[in-house]
Order: C-alpha cells, then sequence, then structure tokens
C-alpha cells in the first residue's frame, strides 16, 4: 500500500497540516488568540482553503505557509485602474496637464485667446461711451443726456453678454476634445496637439450641436425668469420684488443641477462616439446616485481656480493703478482713457492666460469623473487592464468601440462589473 500524504506529492487533507507541522508552540485544532491567524486545520474568519487564493491576494514571497498579500492594481498612468478617490481625481488633472502640455494648454490657450479678441473688440468699442461718460460728470444730469447713453450702455452689456455665451459655447466643444487626451493618458499615452484634433476630427459637428443645447438648457431658465420678472414687476409695482428674489434663487439651482447632470455629455460624446442626445441620456445615467460627490469635487476645483486667479490678478490690479498715478498723475481725460484702456488689456491678456490653465484644469476633472463613474458603472477598469496587458490600439482612445460600451460585459448587470 503507498503512501499518502504531503510528503508522497499529494496535497495535504483537511485537518492535516503540509510537510513541516505547524508553527513552534501552537498545538494542532487550537482556536487563535486576539490578533493571531487561525492554526492548522481551523477553518476561521473567510481564509482561503489550502491551496485557494482569495481574488486580488497572492502568497507573499518568502512566506512558508502561504500567507495571502494584498497586491494593488497597476496605475500605469495618472490614476490606477480601479474607481478613483477624491484627491487621486486632482493629482491625476494636474499630471494630465503636465505630461500633454501642447493638446492640453495648447487648446485651452487657442480657446481663450479667441474670447480674448472678442473681448477686446468690445472694449474698443466702447472707447465712445467712456468718452461720454466722463464728459456727463462735468454738465448737469439731464433726460435728454442720459437717453443718449441709454442705447450705448445697453448695447454694451448685451455685446458682454454675447461674448459670455460665446465662450461657453466654444469652451464646451474644448471639453469633449480635450477628453481624449485625459483618457489616453490613463494608460500612460502621451497624446499631442496634431494627434488630439485628428482623433475627435469627426465628432466636431456632434460636439457643436451638443454645446449648442448645452447652451440653451443653461440660459433658458433665465430667460423665462427675466420675463415672468418684468410681468410680475408691471402688475405689483416694486412689491414683486419680493417674489422675484425666491424664483431667481430658484432657477439659479435649477441651472446648478441640470450643470451637473449634464456634466460628462462632452466626454461620452467624444469618447463613446454617441449622439447629442444621447450622450445627455449618457450623462443623466451617470450622475444619477453621485450629484453630490460629483457637485462637491467641481466645487473644489472652482475654488482652486478662482483662488490661484485672485493671487495672481490681485498684485497686478495694485501695479495697474501705481502705473497709472506715476506715468499721468495730471493727465487729460483722453489720456485717462488711454491708459486705462492699455492697463484692461493688458489684464485681460493675463487673465486669459490663467483662465486656460484653469479651464484645461476643470477639464481634466471632468474627463477624470467621468472616467470614475464608469469604472463604477461599467467596469472600464477591466477593460482598460485588457488593454495594458494585449498592448491594443496604441494609438486610439481608450473606452471607445463596442466592448467598452455597458451591457457588452459578461458580468451582473446591476453594477455592471464581470463575474468571476
Amino acid at each position: 500500500m503507498s503512501e499518502t500524504g504531503p510528503g508522497a506529492g499529494e496535497p495535504p487533507q483537511w485537518g492535516q497540516p503540509p510537510a513541516g507541522g505547524p508553527p513552534s508552540g501552537q498545538p494542532y485544532g487550537s482556536q487563535p488568540h486576539w490578533g493571531q491567524q487561525p492554526q492548522w486545520g481551523q477553518p476561521y474568519g473567510g481564509q482561503p482553503q489550502w491551496g485557494q487564493q482569495m481574488p486580488g491576494w497572492h502568497a507573499a514571497p518568502g512566506n512558508p505557509y502561504g500567507q495571502p498579500q494584498y497586491i494593488a492594481p497597476p496605475k500605469p498612468g495618472i490614476v490606477p485602474l480601479r474607481p478613483l478617490l477624491f484627491g487621486e481625481i486632482l493629482d491625476g488633472a494636474f499630471q494630465t496637464i503636465r505630461r500633454n502640455p501642447a493638446s492640453m494648454l495648447g487648446s485651452a490657450l487657442l480657446g481663450q485667446c479667441m474670447v480674448l479678441l472678442l473681448s477686446a473688440t468690445l472694449v474698443a468699442g466702447s472707447i465712445g461711451l467712456f468718452v461720454a461718460m466722463d464728459d456727463l460728470d462735468s454738465r448737469r444730469m439731464d433726460d435728454e443726456a442720459f437717453s443718449s447713453l441709454a442705447g450705448p450702455i445697453l448695447s454694451l452689456f448685451a455685446g458682454a453678454l454675447g461674448v459670455t455665451l460665446l465662450a461657453s459655447f466654444l469652451l464646451a466643444i474644448l471639453g469633449g476634445v480635450m477628453a481624449v487626451p485625459v483618457s489616453r493618458s490613463a494608460l500612460n499615452r502621451k497624446t499631442g496637439f496634431k494627434q488630439m484634433w485628428a482623433l475627435v476630427r469627426h465628432r466636431l459637428l456632434a460636439l457643436t450641436g451638443l454645446a449648442a443645447l448645452l447652451l440653451l438648457i443653461q440660459v433658458l431658465p433665465f430667460g423665462l425668469l427675466a420675463l415672468l420678472a418684468v410681468a410680475i414687476i408691471t402688475a405689483m409695482g416694486p412689491a414683486g420684488i419680493l417674489i422675484v428674489l425666491p424664483l431667481g434663487l430658484g432657477a439659479a439651482a435649477l441651472t446648478l443641477w441640470l450643470y451637473i447632470k449634464l456634466l460628462v455629455a462632452p466626454p461620452a460624446l467624444a469618447i463613446e462616439e454617441l449622439g447629442v442626445l444621447e450622450s445627455m441620456r449618457r450623462s443623466w445615467s451617470l450622475t444619477t446616485a453621485s450629484w453630490w460627490r460629483t457637485f462637491g469635487i467641481v466645487l473644489v476645483a472652482w475654488l482652486i481656480v478662482g483662488v490661484i486667479g485672485q493671487v495672481v490678478q490681485f498684485p497686478l490690479g495694485i501695479a495697474s493703478g501705481g502705473i497709472s498715478a506715476v506715468v499721468s498723475p495730471h493727465a487729460s481725460p483722453e489720456q485717462d482713457i488711454t491708459t486705462f484702456l492699455v492697463l484692461t488689456i493688458v489684464s485681460m491678456v493675463v487673465a486669459a492666460l490663467i483662465a486656460a490653465v484653469g479651464f484645461a484644469f476643470q477639464t481634466a476633472i471632468s474627463a477624470l469623473l467621468y472616467v470614475d463613474m464608469r469604472m463604477r458603472r461599467d467596469g472600464l477598469d477591466v477593460e482598460l487592464l485588457r488593454m495594458l496587458e494585449t498592448g491594443s490600439d496604441p494609438d486610439g482612445v481608450p473606452g471607445r468601440g463596442h466592448s467598452a460600451r455597458p451591457g457588452n460585459w459578461p458580468g451582473n448587470s446591476a453594477n455592471g462589473y464581470p463575474t468571476a
């Protein structure tokens, strides 16, 4: 009869220790003390049986008893390939800009330069209004003088509103375009300026339609509020302000809620190649049950950009006042206006540079939120791991394609993750 057991090359039976016996000083079958592992032959606390390993755990090197050790998910690029933490999203946004300066900062500067040109044109066209307002200070204000300035003032406000809306429109398009280098950076794939536009070129028309629709959704509540406010104040007089103010707060809250719900629509359209309405539904679905988390991260990003901008621009504002007083202390009104315009343009250039960096950072935050939501709901991290191991599609966009879309995973439909 042949001898069996660990010494004969067979795995030990349940309750039988492997060759070498238990650790010294520990009897067979005894329960572990506090803070100790279970003894030989005793299943305890869901520990794996002999010869088995838990998912994500591997035997520690040099451990004769096969004690499992946790192996962290890989981090080939800017973020680890698993659902992300708050700090990892912020750090990943900075890392994306650092690794792809041409595509991220170049695109942001392109958009800000267009906005700067429009703003400078608006300021240059308002020189006559500034001169008229300065002359008005030296004469008596009457109805005729006020009427002569009412039209130019309204035109200035309308122009400023138009520039603001156009800036939002252009930056919404860039938000989808700049999501491509963020997605590629997750696998440590650098993206140049030309390559980024080549990868998203066929999505520009759809991004334009989405940007126009998002702009309409954001403006519509305030447009309706303005019409309603005129009707209420006309009917009730000054007392109608008590009704208009709560309605204004409600319109602002509604606009903010819609903004967060549709935040990741541009990245979804550019990366997943969805249609305009389909990308909006996709964003609505991804942000379900995570609105407050998304809002908190976006709010922190806004605060970071705002604080940095104020820190840079505050000394510039003080220096501008000092320069004006030193260069032309007794200047004529025309010279004061010229100095004011020059300093305003310089301040706008500096503000555009700061805004470009801030916009690149905020865009990276939105794209990383989109990647994180897909990891949590669609199992995108599994697809990224597969692409990392196989090296497939090195010049493409990770997350794009039929296999990376929801509903194509052979897993639990409740959470989208593949089952073992």
